[in-house]
Parts: C-alpha cells; structure tokens; sequence
C-alpha cells in the first residue's frame, strides 16, 4: 500500500510541477508536460511490479502507437481558443475529436498491421 501511496505522489508531483511552471513560464510547463515522465514512471513501476521486460516493451510500442491519435489534440485546442471559443467550449470540441480519432485508431489498427 506504501508503494501504490509513493507512486501516486511522485506522478501527482510531476503534474503539479508542470502545472506550476505552466502559469509563470508556458514554454517550460510545455517542456514538462512533453517529457515522457509518466510513461517513464510506468515503465519504472511495471518493471518494479512484475519483472517482466517483454511487459514493458509491449508497453512502451503501445505508447508509441497511442501517442499517434492524441497529437491533433495540441494544435485543434489552440486554434479553437484563438479563434475566440470559450475555454471549455474550446476543451470539449477538442476532447471530442480526440476520442473520435482514437475510436478511429483502434478500428484502423487491425487493418494496417497492428496488434494493439
């Protein structure tokens, strides 16, 4: 229970930290938050967890293919913001296409190959 309380500490740091450099220096909170820290942690932890190394290379070419249909996300939501969308109006749309592109992804994926 120690461990589980630990890891949930660490990765909550890391969002808070990145949060925090967010509000006074957007480029550095954009640094932070690009850094792959919580897939590092979670291949820490599984590794830590289970020992199981073909575990954690199966987890981090999951990673990979997931990033794929999340990275729209971080040009649609700027652009619906500048273009005068309020915050949560703006946060919703981007949201929405999102999980659209994932649903896409995850019936795209068995067709091109890939074993997720």
């Amino acid at each position: 229970m120690l461990y589980l309380i630990l890891k949930a500490v660490i990765s909550g740091l890391i969002v808070a930290a990145a949060s925090e450099a967010g509000r006074r220096w957007p480029t550095v909170g954009g640094l932070i938050v690009s850094l792959p820290l919580v897939s590092l942690l979670a291949f820490i932890w599984l590794w830590r967890g289970t020992g199981d190394s073909a575990k954690v290379a199966e987890l981090s070419t999951s990673t990979f293919w997931f990033i794929l249909p999340s990275m729209p996300l971080f040009l649609i939501f700027p652009a619906l913001l500048r273009s005068g969308l309020g915050f949560w109006v703006a946060f919703a749309i981007a949201v929405a296409i999102t999980a659209g592109l994932y649903l896409a992804f995850f019936w795209a994926a068995p067709r091109i190959g890939l074993k997720l």
